[in-house]
């Protein structure tokens, strides 16, 4: 592994690692004022975690398209493929789909898996942060929507052992897997965006987090909560992404595909010669 490809797994190491100290640090405190209103939740830290995330994303580019981890031809799809699904996630505030269902997962778990996890986590967490711009929908629950979405395109990747095992690229197996993991993650983001307030709501003391409780009591109060109040929601985004994936998974793939070949050339200068 060269100097430049370590430097860069750091760098998406570390930013996983700020991602989950952000969403879990509430739970190492000692006592914690809690709150019904979820809008007060991380008020005093979400614009520092968004500075934070918005630099780091920044900084990952700028590293990338350094190290030709990500060419400028990909950057400058990378800019398309945001304002595409930023604009989707318009729509969708102007006509509402059922439940937690989103049609910006989609082309994340697809670019993600064509293009790479680097490429992924920025699609999701550049998405984001761009449409809550156009949609009004900045609060503090933005960083850990930023950091929940580039997840999904970081582990898009996994997905091609499994392809390969099934018959490789091309073949109706690798819809089909990529619409599973899509279905997965529909349920598992609405789950981990949970966690960003969780800690600060008040309730019943089987559904609600409170200081001192053990770890598995707190996965088992967890998860009584999720399926009381989330689970039926998020059914709607897991129902949705598997729909559009193994729909139009299979000419968005070839699109996809068709914009890396084109992309996989460099310049190469040719010296003129004098005249004579």
């Amino acid at each position: 592994m060269t100097m430049q490809r370590l430097l860069s797994v750091i760098t998406y190491a570390l930013t996983t690692v700020v991602g989950l100290v952000a969403f879990l640090y509430p739970f190492w405190l000692p006592a914690l004022h809690q709150s019904a209103l979820q809008q007060q939740a991380h008020a005093g830290d979400s614009a520092l975690m968004l500075t934070l995330l918005v630099a780091i994303c920044l900084a990952v580019l700028l590293l990338e398209a350094q190290n030709q981890g990500i060419t400028t031809k990909a950057v400058a799809l990378l800019g398309v493929l945001v304002a595409i699904n930023a604009t989707l996630r318009f729509m969708e505030a102007a006509i509402p789909g059922p439940g937690g269902f989103s049609p910006i997962f989609p082309l994340i778990v697809l670019a993600g898996y064509v293009y790479g996890a680097r490429f992924g986590f920025l699609l999701g967490a550049l998405t984001l942060l761009v449409s809550a711009i156009m949609t009004g929908g900045v609060g503090p629950w933005l960083p850990y929507q930023m950091f929940t979405a580039g997840w999904v395109g970081l582990t898009a990747p996994l997905c091609r052992p499994v392809v390969r095992w099934l018959g490789g690229p091309g073949t109706h197996a690798e819809v089909a897997v990529l619409a599973v993991f899509g279905g997965w993650w529909g349920l598992l983001y609405g789950a981990i965006m949970n966690v960003w307030f969780w800690p600060f709501a008040v309730g019943s003391a089987q559904m609600y987090w409170q200081p001192g409780v053990g770890a598995m009591e707190t996965i088992q109060r967890y998860l009584v909560f999720y399926a009381v109040t989330s689970l039926v929601w998020d059914l709607a985004r897991l129902v949705g992404n598997t729909l559009l994936i193994a729909g139009a998974g299979a000419p968005v793939l070839r699109v996809l595909r068709r914009f890396q070949q084109r992309f996989a050339f460099t310049y190469h200068p040719v010296a003129l010669q004098e005249p004579r």
